[in-house]
């Protein structure tokens, strides 16, 4: 059960930092003397320690990350990931509420096809949530295939702990591993 909730929690983490082919804002330029539209570039994460709680209705398993603006910018809470031609398709855009809804479909090779579409709220800078539902097909770890929800409520820490370095997620019971070396 332990090794499951592990897998869960970092197929998660990958899963929504799985895709990089720039974003499609699905926007229109305005039509000549309209107001401009609300910003489409996807916020940043402040640098430092962040607390998330994976939750699948089932168990919530709270993990910390350490980010900096490089991995930020490698592993974006929406899905833009530094390997490249991964996905089919990565939309983000600007809900009227001020929120964010994302959508991807990505092939991660020997972990399946992943679809994932979801919605983000929050400031970036201290707090925020992601509600996502993600289905993997074709993945040759059957535990891996299936369809989840998922929240993700991230809370910032403050800076990263001395000997902690941008990538490192540190799982319960004091498993470690680096984002950056997964999603290669």
């Amino acid at each position: 059960m332990t090794r499951r909730i592990l897998i869960l929690a970092a197929t998660a983490a990958v899963a929504l930092s799985a895709c990089s082919k720039p974003t499609d804002q699905g926007g229109k330029a305005p039509a000549a003397g309209a107001p401009a539209a609300p910003s489409q570039t996807a916020p940043k994460r402040k640098p430092g320690l962040w607390e998330q709680r994976v939750s699948n209705g089932d168990f919530v398993q709270v993990s910390r990350i350490c980010l900096d603006p490089v991995v930020d910018a490698r592993l974006s809470w929406w899905g833009a990931q530094a390997t490249q031609d991964v996905c089919e398709k990565t939309l983000a855009s600007r809900t009227a509420d001020g929120g964010w809804r994302f959508s991807s479909v990505c092939d991660m090779g020997t972990g399946g096809k992943t679809t994932t579409s979801g919605v983000a709220t929050g400031d970036f800078d201290k707090h925020y949530q992601i509600t996502a539902e993600s289905s993997t097909v074709g993945a040759q770890t059957p535990m891996m295939n299936g369809t989840r929800k998922m929240v993700i409520d991230a809370v910032w820490q403050g800076p990263c702990p001395v000997g902690m370095k941008g990538g490192e997620m540190e799982l319960p019971g004091g498993v470690k591993i680096n984002l950056l070396d997964t999603a290669k």
